[in-house]
Parts: C-alpha cells; sequence; structure tokens
C-alpha cells in the first residue's frame, strides 16, 4: 500500500472547503508547511499554524471564503503521484486556468508557486 501524504492533504482541504468548514487539520511536514505557505502567499487561505502533539504535529489550515461565503478555493488537483512522477523543465510548467490559478512545484530550493 502506497501512502501520499500531500494527497491526503489535499483531500482534507477540499472536503472542508465542500463542508464550509472554517478550518482544517493535517498531520505536519516541512513538504506541508512549504505548500500552506504557498497557498497564504497566493491568497488562497487566510493562514496556518503549527498546533504540536506527541506525535508529528498538526497544521491547522484557516480556509477562505469570499462575502458571499464562496470558498477562495475552486479546485484542488495533484499532478505528480507517487506511482506516477512528473518531471518539467522550466520551460514546460503549464498555464493553471490560463493564469487565473497557481501550480505549487517541489523543486531543490523547497515549495515554489
Amino acid at each position: 500500500m502506497w501512502s501520499d501524504p500531500v494527497a491526503d492533504m489535499l483531500t482534507r482541504i477540499r472536503n472542508a472547503v465542500r463542508m464550509r468548514a472554517r478550518e482544517v487539520k493535517v498531520p505536519a511536514s516541512n513538504l506541508k508547511f512549504g505548500i500552506a505557505q504557498v497557498l497564504q502567499d497566493e491568497g488562497y487561505i487566510e493562514g496556518f499554524d503549527r498546533i504540536e502533539d506527541t506525535r508529528q504535529g498538526l497544521l491547522r489550515i484557516q480556509l477562505k471564503y469570499d462575502q458571499r461565503g464562496t470558498p477562495v478555493i475552486h479546485e484542488l488537483k495533484r499532478e505528480s503521484r507517487v506511482g506516477r512522477r512528473v518531471f518539467s523543465g522550466v520551460d514546460e510548467i503549464p498555464t493553471v486556468l490560463n493564469g487565473l490559478g497557481i501550480a505549487i512545484l517541489s523543486t531543490n530550493r523547497g515549495v515554489l508557486s
């Protein structure tokens, strides 16, 4: 059985947005911390913080909605998976929603948008 913690994080966020939850908690890791930082920097979430516990800790992510209650996050999709890694050069990175969305990339310099 393969374990994909990033896919689990994205699924938890998708489910929380569907339920109109104000926050979601996911198990913490450095990669997930980087993804949450990019989502905050790009304005897709209100914020996040780390909750320490006896294990690895949790990330508490505050989701963002507009004045009418519509979620800012409309779609989350994982391209590179455990069983099918996708590697792209800088010239091959596709545009997301004709420039209206972002692609989050894991690079040797860290997590970038």
